[in-house]
């Protein structure tokens, strides 16, 4: 599965220089002496059997194709197998594969690789139920096999039955059940195996599988050749072993199979008793003995011992197992009831058809036994979203024998209706991608098989119909009737002949054999047993005698049999008209799904690996259609891939997209490439993908990159060489910066050990210069650091003392770095008119005053108190008191016993100046008034502080009450007064005794004692 070299031919045929059988066949034949079993048609991939063990499956195989493209690795099964289960799940639509080629073509061993692929990618959540599906979807093929599968002379393990499974997908892309669907078992072969051949497997299997108990409880003897069924294969077996090694593991390994899938003790013991009945059917002979007086000699059975072995394994009485055996019951017109005895070739008619018919119920009670298990329950798609599916078709492919019969019509019908259905969904796919692509189509001339389909199932003329009408004619109607009634029908038709129509081909033989010319070639059929064939006869008595089974396995297999004999009842399809009905179903159903095909070739007859038989596989390669594949699949363009996937293979080649393009988009990028190389020629440019007509243009490529290889291989080793001294070089530095880290830490835990001592609680400690890549840490452990110190120093705090702390932080926060002292160094005691130090003479007036405005304005708290010297818009300055509480902010006249002079609601005061100096300058703006120009003042001690006092307490309260309030720090205050805008500043003035106004030009200037 590695890259693959020139040296193993072309991976694709479309890649073939000329598309001609010797250069397919040379290919072909090329790949599979270097072991390389599959190759690609565009998608389409061909495989062939190498009758040994390759080391190409498992499940480092599995994850080298999970979620790959088709084109990103060798051809193989697992990337069919991913392309399908990616289609399903990213589009949602619905998929099949569909796998086909004669048999010992590998068929089967395709499908279970496939299913192990599904079952390998599904369920990463490891659902129980899921589990459970995918067990019954794998175990399925062991029974199945055992049940439909017999050796022949082409393959030890031979499938004779077409299947068709369907595996539901929930929307996650899980398994969640699934559907078999099986087609023309070859009943036939339970009666009698050509030279080299065997019966089922399941009877080999019972005999030599069974416990010894078991087998007397069955009435049977290990050695197959004592039962005539089985008397043929009785020396042979599947692989090669020993005898009764094999088939006892083969029998271990099927009842394995059934207990996982879920079958019942019981019903397994019903399936031994069924296969048992049928081997013992096999082995009853009938007499004739002549009795006087009779016309009609009279018939019994040789062994009577045998049917008392038939009636107690199928659980009915002997009697009527007796008379099933020896007569018939039919009934008249006017519903009177007639037995009418066997002679002894109508009784062994009876009894093969008998056995074919058990033997057939019973194989169609297992696929229906294992579907019901596997079938989806209680999904709804509103609740569970849609489901889809993904469909694996297993079937017989184009056959030709020596002699062919009925079987082998229908199967080469089959194949036709498959290569119609898969040239016209070919080209579909085709015109759809050009569609999509922006390319012009252009019409493809190839070989339209529908008139040879029509010939076979055409209603009232076709093959199919006219047997039909031969099975149901009155009268004795032969075979070789049935063939003049063809000749007539297709005389003129060019795809049919006949002796009778061609007298001078003396390859046919005169009223036994015509001809048909398929697509594959000419095959000679020979009418002998059509008729027989077709009608699929099995008496009435033996449906009603096992129907009344005791059996309860054994009953549900015979539902038809609880119609009453005198129940007039329609004509029961032919076999025939039953083969053809699935097919079209089948057709319909594939057509509604995108497919996906593999085509199986057998590369030798008596199974030998590494050998490869040209003139064999030439035959098979014509019947598959697989040239005609490649001519429809290069009639427009050879290969076409998407940009990015064409760049990544090629771009080395090109200076301007190596290593990584710098156009506008992937497809500028592979048009310059290809301009360098002058192929823009040759190609054609669609919307995602490149459209490229000759093969040659991918050699040249190819060429080039193959050169250039060798020099990028050797560019990237010095790199690598390179990128290791660096690794080394990075690896130190971060080593190195591991212990600048490590040692910085330490000096940190090292230093602070300390830092929760108090009263200082670590403020005196210096932090260490930290690494580069450490400053963002270390500046976020200061900012932490800061905090918590803040927070212990805080948690020591009286209660009593937190609203001056909050004061105090809100100040700092508006006035630090903009004012030189705001008197955080004291303590604040905000209401200090009715302090006694400070208002030794009027506290007492003060405090009356307060109580009468408590009264009045019903305010909570005083927040400062102070004189101060105001001065107004007339320009004239006087000594007043302020007041402010929660709700208001007075102006007040010391000298009238603090009496209210202004009243403003503290809800109309929107910010306050203050200047950057010691002076104790304050203007309080407001909403709506005049901005009032104070000066704090006669304080103790005498030009105390203040400022920072009023300026906290009033941001204190705003900021609990979740307003702004606008404090601004300037030495030249503007102020408004009546609608006129004034200045004021301040004058320090040493000389000055008290603080005072001045006014001047529409100033104000306070004159501050800075002595």
């Amino acid at each position: 599965m590695d890259e693959e070299g020139p040296e193993c031919g072309k991976p694709d045929f479309v890649l073939l220089d000329q598309v001609t059988m010797e250069d397919f066949m040379e290919n072909l034949k090329l790949r599979f002496e270097k072991g390389r079993i599959y190759t690609y048609i565009g998608e389409v991939l061909v495989s062939v059997n190498p009758y040994q063990e390759l080391p190409l499956y498992g499940p480092e195989a599995i994850a080298k194709y999970q979620g790959r493209e088709l084109y990103e690795r060798p051809p193989h099964l697992y990337a069919v197998a991913n392309a399908a289960y990616r289609a399903m799940k990213r589009r949602s639509r619905d998929t099949c594969i569909v796998i086909s080629g004669e048999s010992g073509a590998g068929k089967t061993e395709a499908s279970k690789h496939i299913m192990q692929y599904i079952a390998a990618v599904t369920n990463p959540s490891q659902r129980a139920e899921v589990d459970r599906v995918k067990d019954v979807l794998l175990k399925s093929t062991c029974v199945l096999e055992a049940f439909g599968n017999a050796r022949t002379n082409r393959n030890h393990n031979s499938s004779r039955f077409g299947k068709y499974m369907d595996i539901n997908f929930d929307f996650k892309g899980d398994p969640i059940g699934g559907h078999i669907h099986s087609y023309l078992l070859e009943k036939s072969r339970v009666l009698k195996q050509h030279v080299g051949e065997r019966n089922f497997h399941a009877f080999y299997q019972v005999l030599r599988g069974c416990e010894d108990a078991e087998l007397r409880n069955l009435h049977l003897q290990r050695n197959p050749a004592v039962y005539n069924f089985t008397r043929q294969g009785a020396g042979l077996n599947v692989s090669g072993g020993a005898l009764e090694s094999d088939e006892r593991s083969h029998y271990l390994a099927v009842m394995e199979a059934m207990r996982v899938i879920g079958f019942r003790a019981e019903e397994v013991r019903s399936v031994h008793r069924i296969l048992a009945a049928v081997l013992h059917l096999g082995n009853i002979e009938f007499l004739e003995t002549e009795e006087a007086g009779l016309e009609q000699g009279h018939l019994e059975v040789a062994e009577e011992q045998l049917v008392d072995h038939v009636a107690e394994l199928t659980a009915t009485p002997r009697e009527l197992v007796l008379r099933c055996l020896l007569s018939r019951t039919v009934a008249s017109g006017g519903r009177e009831l007639i037995e009418k005895r066997h002679t002894a070739a109508e009784a062994s008619y009876a009894r093969d058809a008998c056995a074919k018919a058990v033997y057939q119920r019973l194989f169609e009670w297992v696929v229906s036994r294992i579907n019901s298990v596997m079938e989806t329950r209680d999904r709804d798609p509103r609740r569970d979203g849609k489901d889809t599916v993904i469909g694996v078709l297993d079937i017989y492919g184009f056959e030709v024998f020596p002699v062919n019969s009925f079987e082998q019509l229908c199967i080469n019908y089959c194949n036709e209706k498959l290569q119609q259905l898969f040239i016209r969904l070919i080209l579909k796919q085709e015109q759809e991608e050009y569609q999509r692509e922006g390319i012009t189509w252009q019409t493809v001339d190839y070989f339209n098989n529908a008139t040879i389909v029509e010939l076979v199932e055409r209603p009232h003329r076709g093959v199919l119909a006219v047997l039909d009408e031969a099975c149901s004619a009155a009268g004795t109607i032969t075979d070789r009737i049935f063939l003049q009634s063809l000749d007539t029908h297709h005389r003129h038709h060019p795809h049919y002949t006949s002796r009778q129509l061609c007298p001078t081909d003396k390859t046919m033989e005169f009223g036994r054999d015509f001809r048909i010319k398929h697509y594959a070639g000419d095959v000679t059929y020979s009418v002998e047993g059509f008729i027989d064939k077709n009608r699929d006869h099995l008496f009435q008595d033996f449906k009603r005698l096992m129907y009344n089974s005791s059996d309860p396995t054994l009953r549900a297999m015979w539902p038809d049999g609880q119609q009453d004999i005198t129940e007039v009842t329609k004509r029961p399809l032919t076999a025939g008209t039953l083969f053809k009905n699935s097919m079209v179903a089948l057709v319909e159903n594939l057509a509604s799904k995108e497919p996906f095909y593999v085509r199986c070739i057998k590369p030798n007859e008596d199974k030998v690996a590494s050998r490869l038989d040209e003139d064999h596989c030439r035959h098979q390669v014509a019947y598959l259609g697989l040239l005609e594949n490649v001519r429809v699949r290069r009639a427009g363009f050879a290969s076409r891939q998407p940009y990015p996937r064409f760049l990544l293979r090629y771009k080395m080649t090109c200076e301007y997209t190596w290593p990584n393009h710098l156009l506008g988009s992937d497809k500028a990028a592979v048009s310059a490439l290809l301009e360098q190389h002058g192929l823009q020629g040759d190609v054609a440019f669609g919307h995602t993908k490149l459209f490229i007509r000759s093969p040659q243009t991918l050699v040249t490529l190819e060429q080039s990159r193959a050169r250039l290889i060798p020099i990028i291989v050797l560019l990237l080793q010095k790199a690598r060489q390179r990128c290791r001294r660096l690794r080394a070089v990075y690896t130190i530095m971060r080593w190195f910066r591991r212990h600048k880290v490590r040692a910085h830490l330490a000096e940190l835990q090292r230093r602070f050990q300390a830092a929760r001592q108090p009263p200082l609680y670590g403020r005196d400690l210096i932090w260490p210069p930290p690494p580069a890549v450490l400053q963002p840490f270390q500046d976020t452990c200061q900012a932490l650091f800061c905090r918590w110190r803040a927070r212990q120093l805080v948690k020591n705090i009286p209660p009593s003392d937190m609203a001056q702390i909050k004061a105090k932080v809100a100040a700092m926060t508006v006035l630090q770095e903009l004012r030189q002292d705001w008197g955080c160094r004291r303590a604040w005691v905000r209401d200090y008119l009715s302090s006694a130090t400070d208002n030794p003479t009027a506290s007492g007036l003060f405090a009356e005053r307060l109580k009468a405005l408590r009264e009045k304005d019903s305010f909570g708290a005083v927040l400062f108190s102070s004189h101060v010297r105001k001065v107004n818009r007339f320009n004239k300055s006087r000594d007043r008191a302020l007041l402010l509480t929660d709700r208001h902010v007075y102006k007040l006249d010391p000298g009238r016993q603090y009496r209210v002079m202004r009243a403003t609601p503290l809800e109309a005061v929107t910010g306050l100046s203050v200047t950057s100096g010691r002076d104790q300058l304050v203007v309080l703006h407001a909403r709506g008034q005049d901005d009032l120009v104070v000066c704090l003042h006669r304080c103790r001690p005498p030009l105390d502080n203040r400022v920072g006092e009023l300026v906290g307490v009033l941001a204190a309260h705003c900021q609990g009450k979740g307003r702004a309030l606008e404090v601004r720090v300037s030495d030249c205050i503007p102020l408004s007064q009546r609608g006129a805008r004034r200045l004021v500043s301040v004058e320090p003035k040493p000389e000055q005794p008290e603080p005072d106004f001045r006014c001047s030009r529409g100033a104000f200037t306070l004159l501050w004692p800075s002595g």
